[in-house]
């Protein structure tokens, strides 16, 4: 029982078993201390598993609802747009400018490099603002799916 979970804390049930343990361990003695402890402790067990159950379904009825009204689940950050992922096409994107500035440079001089740079900046301008269509969450989508 934690000050973090008011519902256990405030248990009748579990205070009128703690107490009847008391009451109990006074009338037996020390000898059955262990037995009356591991019966207790199986007591709240059983409640802090119920208590866990219960908000596991609470949060998952919450994060359904939540994707249900079109929103994006909070994960572990491994999904779209997650700092890894922008952190790998920006590196991908600076490779490839190597050999892209060097044909540039050789077929183009100057105005090639210019122009091989300004379409590797364009693509990760779009890919930062989310504009390639893989990466579009619209509600059209996910409605067309269902008609």
């Amino acid at each position: 029982m934690t000050a973090r979970d008011p519902e256990l804390k405030k248990d009748p049930d579990l205070k009128k078993d703690l107490a009847a343990t008391l009451e109990t361990r006074k009338e037996l003695g020390p000898e059955y201390d262990a037995e009356l402890v591991d019966a207790f402790l199986e007591k709240v067990d059983r409640k802090l598993d119920a208590a866990i159950d219960r908000r596991m379904r609470r949060q998952s009825a919450e994060m359904q609802m939540a994707v249900a009204r079109g929103a994006r689940p909070n994960g572990d950050g491994h999904g779209p747009g997650n700092f890894g992922e922008r952190f790998g096409f920006a590196a991908v994107s600076l490779v490839l400018a190597i050999p892209l500035s060097a044909i540039a440079v050789v077929n183009a001089a100057l105005p090639g490099l210019v122009v091989a740079w300004a379409g590797i900046v364009g693509v990760n301008a779009v890919h930062a603002a989310r504009l390639f269509p893989w990466q579009r969450r619209g509600k059209r989508d996910d409605a067309s799916d269902w008609d």
